[in-house]
This record gives C-alpha cells, structure tokens and sequence, in this order.
C-alpha cells in the first residue's frame, strides 16, 4: 500500500510483504530469471534529454556512426532531422528503411515501416521521438510499443525521449511549465532499458540555439522562449532528468550488489532508516529523521518490525499506527516487518537498500533489564558495521509516561492471571515435594518448579514467566537447600545449580513466549487467508455483477459484523445501490456526500477514521489500477438490547488490513464483471453491425435486381415500338410487373417488420372468406407462379375468419415466395384449407429438398435464409414477418416437410363464432308496399 491511498491507511510496500530477498546469502532467483529473459531480447538505448534541441538525436547518430565503424549492421528506422544542417549530414552516411505513407483525411503521414525493418532485421535500429503517437490505421497506437516489438524480434534500438514524455512525471512538467503533455511513455520503458545516454546543455547554450533557428522556426522559436523555453522551465527540467537518471544508477547498483552477494552499504548516496516501534517516543523519531533527510536531501525509510509481545499492548499499537501516518504525510516509505529480531531485521533492510544512515531511539530501561537483555539499539550498534547510527533520546514523558501507563492499565491488568497462576505453581510444587518425605531429590525438585514457570510462558508470555521462575529459586533454596529455612547456601555447588536454574528457566519461558507469539500470528494469518480464499471462491462461482456484489456483501457483513451496502456507478457516474446484507439497507441519503467523496478520492472515510468520522458508517472504496470500480459501506449492527449501533469490528486497526484485503478481491471481481459486460456489449454491438452490414448488402442486391429489371424493360420499350411484336412486348410488361410486384413485397416487409417492432402495426379485423384469400394471393403473385401446376383445394363449409384481409393476404404471398424459391422451376405448389379441431389451416407445400429438421424454427428468425447456392435472393424478412403477423391473429405458423419430400408451411387461425344477422322486419299491417 502506497501512502496515496489514503491517511488512514498504513503503506506496506513490497519488502514488507515478502521481506527482504537476499537475506539469506543467496541471488534472488525471481532477479536471475528476469536477466535470462532479458538476455533474449534486443538491447535498448535511450538518450534522454531535458528538452527539444539539446543534441539528442545527433548524439544518437553520432552512437550509430561508432557502431557502423565496428561493422555493426545498423539502419536508420526513422530520424527526424527538422531541416537542423548538421543532423542531416549525420543521417547521410547511414543506410535508411523508406517510410510507410499514411493517408489519413487527405492528409499524407509518414510513418515507420515496422513490418520492412523485420524484414531487414538488422543488428541495430535507430527509432527518434519514442513517444510520438502514430497514425491511425498502424498496427500499434504509439511508437514505443512498435520498439518494443522490434526488442522482441531481439534487434537492439536507439531511440530519443524527453524527460516531459515519462508519464510519471507528467503532472510535475504540467506544474513547472503550464503545459499538460499528451504523449507519454510508461516508466517501466525508461527502467528497463540497457542504456540510458543523459544529453545535456546548458539554458544559455540552448536559448542561443533556439534564436539561431537550430531548433525551431524563428516564428515559433520566439513563441517558445516566451513561454515553455524560460530559463526557470530549463534548469527544473534538468535536475527532472538528472535526478531521474541518478535513481536509475542508483537502481542499478543496488542491483549489482544483490547479484554479487556484497552486503554494504556503499555510502554512494544519502539514504536513511528510521526504526519505529510501539511507543510515544517513535512520533518523535520520525520528525527528528524528516529533519535530518531533508538536510542531507536524502530518501528516508521509516520502519517497524512486529515482535513478540506488542500484540497484547493496544495503546503501543496506537501511538505506532499515529507514527506511521505521521511519517507518510511526511514523505517517508513505510515498511512493515515481521520477526523475532528487530535488530536484525533493520540491519537486513538497510543493507538491502543501501541505506547509509540508522535512527533509532533509546529508552531509559532499568539496569537490570538493560543486563539480562540488551536492547535493540545496543544490538543494532553492534552489527551495523560501515553504517552510521544516529541514537536519539526521545523526551522524558515518552516512554517512562507509556510504561506508567501500562503498569497501571494495560499489561499488568492483564498478566495478572499469569502472575498469580505462578505463585499457585510454586506453592503447588512446594507442597507437592514436601508431602512426598523426601523420595524426591533435589535434581528433581528443580525440574518440577519448572512445570509451572513453562505453563506461564506459553499463555501469559515473558513477565510472567521470570517471575513465576524466580520465585521458584527462592522456594528452591529456602525449603531444600541446606540450611533448610534460610535464604543462603552452605553447598556452594547448589549456587551452580541454582544459577543454571534461573538461565534454563530464563530461556524456556522466552521461547515458549515466542512460540505462542508465532503461533497466534500463525492462527491470524491461517483465519485470514482462509475467508480470502473462501470468498476468492465464491465469487469465481457466481457471475453477473449482481450476484457478485451480493457474495461481496454478505461475506464482508458475516466477517466483520456489519451491515454492508455495495454501491457501483451508474451510466451517468453517481453511485447507486447494487448489493446489500442483510437485504434492504442502504445508507441514509444524508451520507451519500461521504461515500462519493471516498470514491472520488479513493480514501477510506467515514466512521473510525480521520476523515469525515462524524458519518455513520465506514466508506471503503474498491480501487483497481484502472480506477475506482465501485464502494462498501459498513455500518454497525445495533445492539440487542438497547437498539443502539456500535462501532463495527471493520472500523477497528487491527481489521484494517483483512478489510483491505476484502476490498481489494472485491474490486477486481467487480471490474471483472464490468470488463465481462462490456466485451458482451461489444460482441453484440459488432454482431449487430455485421447483421446490419449484411442486411444493407442484401437490401441493395433485392433492390438493384428490380430495379435493373425495370429500367432495363422501360428503356427497351421506349426505344423504338415497332422493334417488338406484341408478344415481346406483353414480355417485357411482365417482367415490370413481377419486378415492381417483387420490390413492393421487399417494401410492405420492411414496413411491416418496423411497425411491428415500434408497436405502431393496427389490425384492421374483418369477416373474411378464406377461399377469397387464397385466391387474392394467387393473383399476386400470377407473374412468380407462371409455368408452375398450382393445386388448390379448399375444403366446403369452411366458416368465415375474422382477420386484416390485406396483412394475411401478405402473409400468403410471402409464404408463396418463399415456396417458389426454395422448390425446382417448374415444380408443382399445394394449397389447401382445411378445419381442424376447431381451427382453420392453410398449408402451402412445395417439391424442393424440404427443411432440415433442426431449422424448422431458425427459418422463422430474421435475416435467416437457407444456405443453398441456387437461391441468393432474399434478405431473410418474409417468414419472420409472416410469423409475427400471424401471431398477432391469435394463429401461429410452423414449417416441416410433406410425405414424399419438400417443404410445408402450416399456417393455423382461430374460429370465432360470426355474428347474427337478424331477419329484416315484416311490413305493418295496412303499409303500402314500398
């Protein structure tokens, strides 16, 4: 954790997770395989500038012009010369790959031709302007992923960057310079590189080039004085470079010593370790240290090791948590470590980092303690050879008020149990090796008294157990060393014995202190990593961002006790409920401020917090690399008995990491499910442009046939009359008729399927014969049916349906249409109607192949068509319309095949009962015929 998510957060860079490689005496072997890949790849070097026109690409060439004298097989990629005279005349000795042309809205672009340098594949490639964004339409969007690319293929490059361009620094140039820089390359370009070449010049030497045009344009060289090229702009922008390639030296000598085993430090740069613990005084340390590195203009590292005991001591691991905040608000690097030895492990990390200079306190420890055990600046002192120690004395009230504070309140409050269980031990020991008359010898006697001192150290820790182990001694020597009763010894080998005594006792009871500290921290780290793997598995199972965020909140409720609310953004950006346990809450609307100001600035806030404390529940935000993706609310569960809420166990310190940890699983599920929705939404968008695509193809092959058709008729005719016999003319009126007929088929289908979509279709319903029907449909379609037997039976007494004659006329004709394309010229057509079981059908057949089985339903899917290479026409909408139009009947249609082979659609509607008309009245008596 870095100190830029949040003050309330505790940093734990990657030293503190993994400790500190090298340790051991041995190569780190992840370092070692990061060398070997390297070693396969193209080598890269950088000549890095503080701005344009310091000499960067004429140093480059100036390299090339070296290694092409060595026999090196070097080629220029692309330089930018910009007109400057003695670039050009560099460039001219060098063989060149011509440029690729880009067009690109009338514009012409050059480019790099990436794919010809693969193809020349030479030993050494010169590529300027790493960071420039190439044209639309190259294979990579930025030129420095076309250099990665030729690193790959292992040809080495040289390549020119400007400080401005490390995105890094961007922000910094923005505030030096007022200009916000668009092209930026990743950090890890500039680490990783083989080379870094500084091209530097002074601003006065600059500026003069500048007014020479060796740079720009006089028009734009004097705008660029005014403005980017100030002489303030310049020297920052230098020290920018300079120091940025000082942390690469750096860097790579750090390196160079983990490789080769040398432990250090070589005192070639400022570099300073605070050690911090669990006391008043390390507030004091930290901003003693901010002082002493900001006058060294060193980088300073504050940290802490976790030790056995400190977990019992909440007040110490306040005052330690105030410390490290302290410290990251001041700039420092936290580490957080663990081990047995703090000295140590603050040996081994300021070795690791080369640092050279420790600042320790120390505090005022009693003599005998500072005897029995030394401390750890004392420890520190004398393993720190070739390091500087700076021993600070923290102020009085420190850590003697800390330790008052703990004698009256804390430790001895709760060691008391330890205390008296090793009274009652040596008492019980006692009496038990008095009652047994003397079949017990002393060699025993003393390994019984310590039974009680082991049974302390392992539950009540050190304190304790020195306690219980001299009151041991005592009982020892006044009831079984003679003389019995007194405190002296007239045997002066029991003084031996009772010394070993009191070491043995001394060392048991601490390292059984120390592995009941190794085991509850065993059992944390155990439960920890138990519920993040079980909630790592619950949300591998569950897909949809609902039922993910749902497995979130009641997994984060369950483990630390709260309610809990997942907010996700929505599409205009503001936070809205997604998942919530137990079901139904959701934070008031009044703190809805809190929870978008620790999403925006990606802080924790709210509840148990410094920022925004007052709120009524913890706002957690789940931050990946990419953003903000989403928040947790907790808000404490109220009380049993009095209805209040408390402060929920997520609120507290010591939950903050598993908390972070939750929150950190969760925020990748959740972008997980996010990235997952919109590469469905992007498949379905180019789904439905390809269906789009394909239907505007159709649509223009459907309408140019016709259209051909009849222009091609029209013009024929209007050409010369008596050129045709009435026979071909009566031919060609045919065919723009048909053609017309087919063109309004496609228009009525299209028209119809967007009515039918917009819900804007109206039935128009009517008492209709359906022997009429059929034959209007027929006449329709005379012209697509001509040379075709067309078999009709309409069975007798068939009632009237009650119908939109001109849509089910519709449905009809594009039943036919599609008989007749998917059937041989020729071929015979069935219609028939029929009643069956209160129903009437209308069943169209034909003498084609049939309907495959398994596309009896897909032929009624739109811009569906059968792939059979005879038929190309049709763009897919006849059946799928006559569906719809059917079902809105209150009928349905389905497709199958005929006995004996080819294609039938059934097309069944509903019977109602007709209205009755009532017979006309008979005339009064007496009228008059009309």
């Amino acid at each position: 954790m870095t100190p830029a998510e949040g003050p309330d957060r505790e940093p734990e860079p990657a030293e503190a997770q993994a400790g500190v490689p090298g340790r051991e005496g041995r190569a780190d072997p992840e370092a070692l395989l990061h060398e070997a890949e390297r070693e396969a790849r193209g080598k890269l070097t950088i000549f890095l500038g503080a701005v344009a026109g310091v000499g960067k690409t004429y140093a480059m060439l100036e390299a090339a012009h070296a290694r092409l004298a060595e026999g090196v097989d070097v080629v220029a990629g692309y330089v930018e010369t910009h007109g400057r005279a003695e670039t050009e005349a560099l460039l001219r000795g060098l063989p060149l790959v011509p440029r690729r042309v880009v067009l690109y809205r009338g514009v012409r672009l050059e480019e790099m031709d990436l794919d010809a340098i693969l193809a020349r594949r030479p030993q050494l490639v010169l590529v300027d302007e790493l960071a420039h964004t190439n044209a639309p339409g190259s294979r990579h969007a930025r030129r420095y992923q076309d250099v990665l690319e030729l690193l790959d293929a292992g040809i080495d490059v040289y390549t020119t960057l400007n400080i401005q361009h490390v995105e890094s620094l961007n922000d910094t140039v923005e505030r030096i310079t007022g200009v916000r820089v668009r092209e930026t390359v990743p950090d890890q370009i500039l680490d990783e590189a083989d080379q870094v070449e500084v091209v530097d010049l002074p601003p006065e030497d600059l500026l003069q080039r500048l007014r020479e045009g060796k740079v720009y344009v006089p028009e734009q060289a004097e705008r660029a004085v005014r403005h980017f090229f100030r002489p303030g702009n310049l020297n920052a922008l230098r020290e920018l470079t300079l120091r940025r390639a000082a942390d690469r030296v750096d860097r790579e000598m750090r390196e160079y010593m983990r490789r080769h085993l040398i432990s250090g430090p070589w005192p070639a740069r400022e570099r300073i370790v605070v050690g911090v613990s669990p006391s008043p005084s390390s507030a004091f340390l930290v901003r003693t240290a901010r002082h002493l590195a900001a006058a060294l203009r060193a980088e300073w590292i504050v940290a802490t090791v976790e030790v056995p005991g400190e977990e019992d001591d909440p007040e110490g691991k306040k005052e330690l948590k105030r410390a490290l905040k302290l410290a990251s608000e001041l700039g420092a690097e936290v580490v957080r470590l663990e081990g047995e030895d703090p000295a140590q492990e603050l040996l081994a990390l300021a070795r690791f980092r080369n640092a050279t200079t420790l600042v320790l306190g120390r505090s005022r420890r009693p003599l005998l303690e500072r005897l029995l055990r030394p401390s750890v600046t004392d420890r520190v002192l004398a393993g720190g050879e070739g390091l500087g120690v700076y021993v600070l004395r923290p102020p009085t009230a420190g850590p003697r008020g800390a330790r008052r504070r703990r004698l009256r309140g804390g430790h001895l409050g709760e060691q008391a149990g330890g205390y008296a269980l090793a009274l009652l031990g040596v008492l019980a020991v006692t009496a038990l090796v008095k009652s047994a008359g003397g079949w017990i010898d002393p060699v025993n006697t003393a390994l019984l008294y310590l039974l009680p001192v082991f049974l302390v150290a392992s539950r009540w820790g050190l304190a304790p157990a020195i306690t219980g182990a001299l009151l041991g001694v005592l009982a020892f020597d006044y009831y079984f060393v003679n003389p019995v009763g007194a405190f002296t010894v007239a045997d002066s080998r029991y003084l031996f014995t009772l010394a070993v005594f009191m070491a043995v006792a001394s060392i048991t009871s601490s390292l059984a202190s120390r592995l009941r500290w190794r085991a509850q921290v065993a059992r944390e780290r155990e439960e920890r990593n138990r519920t993040l793997y079980s909630l790592g598995r619950e949300i591998s199972a569950n897909f949809g961002l609902e039922q993910v965020a749902a497995v979130i909140a009641r997994r984060v409720a369950e483990t630390f006790e709260s309610r809990v609310a997942v907010l996700t953004p929505g599409r205009d950006g503001r936070l809205a409920l997604c998942a919530s346990f137990p079901s139904g809450y959701l934070p008031e609307e009044r703190e809805r401020a809190v929870a978008s100001w620790a999403f925006e600035h990606r802080q924790m806030a709210g509840l148990g917090t410094e920022t925004l404390s007052g709120a009524g529940a913890l706002y957690v935000p789940l931050v990946t690399r990419h953003g903000a993706v989403g928040l947790i609310a907790l808000a404490p569960r109220p009380g049993p008995e009095t209805g209040r809420a408390s402060v929920p166990p997520a609120a507290m310190p010591e939950s903050r990491r598993l908390l972070e940890a939750f929150a950190g699983l969760a925020a990748v599920a959740l972008e997980r499910e996010r990235l997952a929705e919109e590469a469905q939404a992007a498949r379905a968008l180019e789904a439905s442009a390809r269906l789009h695509s394909a239907l505007l193809d159709a649509l223009a092959h459907e309408l140019r046939t016709p259209l051909s058709s009849i222009l091609s008729a029209s013009s024929e005719l209007l050409a010369e009359e008596e050129r045709y016999t009435p026979e071909a003319r009566r031919q060609l009126l045919g065919n723009l008729v048909e053609s017309a007929e087919r063109m309004n088929r496609l228009i009525e289908n299209l028209l119809n399927m967007a009515r039918l979509e917009g819900g804007a279709l109206r039935l128009h319903l009517d008492w209709s014969d359906v022997g009429e029907l059929i034959g209007s449909a027929l006449g329709h379609m005379s012209e697509s049916l001509a040379g075709r037997p067309v078999r009709v039976r309409v069975a007798e007494g068939l009632p009237l349906l009650r119908l939109d004659f001109a849509l089910m006329q519709q449905v009809l004709v594009n039943v036919l249409d599609n008989a007749v394309k998917y059937s041989p010229p020729g071929s015979e057509i069935d219609v028939e109607a029929s009643r069956v079981d209160g129903h009437v059908e209308i069943r169209v057949a034909d003498r084609g192949p049939g309907i495959p089985p398994e596309l009896t339903e897909r032929i009624f899917e739109r811009f569906y068509r059968l792939q059979e290479p005879r038929h190309e026409r049709g763009i897919g909408l006849g059946l799928s319309v006559a569906r719809q139009l059917v079902e809105a009947h209150g009928g349905r249609i389905r497709a199958g095949n005929r006995p004996g082979g080819g294609g039938l659609i059934t097309i069944t509607l509903p019977v109602e009962a007709p209205p009755v008309t009532a017979p006309p009245p008979e005339p009064h008596p007496g009228a008059e015929p009309a």
